[in-house]
């Protein structure tokens, strides 16, 4: 499966779930944008904290979204994989497994597309 195709079905999966739960999937929603909005941090700053996080938590959703916000923000591969080296300082190696091979995939995938 894709990157996109995976994002695809995150997005599917949320939509499902809202319908289900509406007034909890919107809330979530609505929490999750206001994060996300240029603060004292910038959107890429916020979505390179939240691809540390992601991978060092080994959630690959997560890991797939916030790496192609990164790229969608502007990051470089220098600054994602810098931040996946960081996050694989605190959780170890499992950390970065994922960091040389999952994002690896997204950053050859996502940035084929811009």
């Amino acid at each position: 499966m894709s990157m996109e195709q995976c994002l695809h079905e995150y997005k599917q999966g949320l939509g499902t779930f809202t319908q289900h739960m509406p007034k909890v999937g919107q809330t979530f929603n609505a929490f999750t944008e206001a994060c996300f909005e240029e603060g004292t941090l910038s959107k890429k700053e916020k979505q390179l904290i939240a691809l540390g996080i992601s991978v060092a938590k080994q959630d690959e959703y997560c890991t797939i979204y916030h790496t192609k916000g990164c790229i969608d923000e502007g990051a470089t591969e220098e600054e994602i994989f810098e931040v996946c080296a960081v996050a694989a300082a605190l959780a170890g190696g499992a950390t970065m497994s994922q960091a040389v091979t999952l994002v690896r995939q997204c950053v050859n995938e996502f940035t084929r597309m811009h």
